[in-house]
């Protein structure tokens, strides 16, 4: 059973910049896809990006310019780099890795962008 722990969320103006970082206890992390999605109240929750084992980066329209994702494979641990953030950026921030065995799920940062 692979265990993902988030962090990094908070409460940030509009404009302001946040980093999440989710750490992995999978030993197969490193040959794992990744991918953060994001609950707003109401709301579906919808994948924001995704990188493969490889490294590339896939983002939603939404956020393309203002969001980057990368990993670190030795530490396990993947990172959202978000800036120039908006209002409508406010949910609950989810990472997910999935492998041969199924996909695991984080249990969520608040990420609040208010003035």
């Amino acid at each position: 059973q692979v265990r993902l722990v988030e962090s990094g969320g908070g409460l940030v103006q509009p404009g302001g910049s946040l980093r999440l970082s989710c750490v992995s206890s999978g030993s197969m992390f490193s040959v794992n896809a990744l991918a953060w999605y994001r609950q707003a109240p109401g709301k579906e929750r919808e994948e924001v990006a995704a990188i493969t084992a490889s490294g590339l980066p896939n983002y939603a329209d939404s956020v393309k310019g203002r969001f980057a994702i990368s990993r670190d494979n030795a530490k396990r641990t993947m990172y959202l780099q978000m800036n120039s953030l908006k209002r409508e950026d406010t949910a609950v921030y989810y990472c997910l890795e999935t492998d041969s065995n199924g996909s695991y799920w984080g249990q969520g940062t608040q990420v609040t962008v208010s003035s």
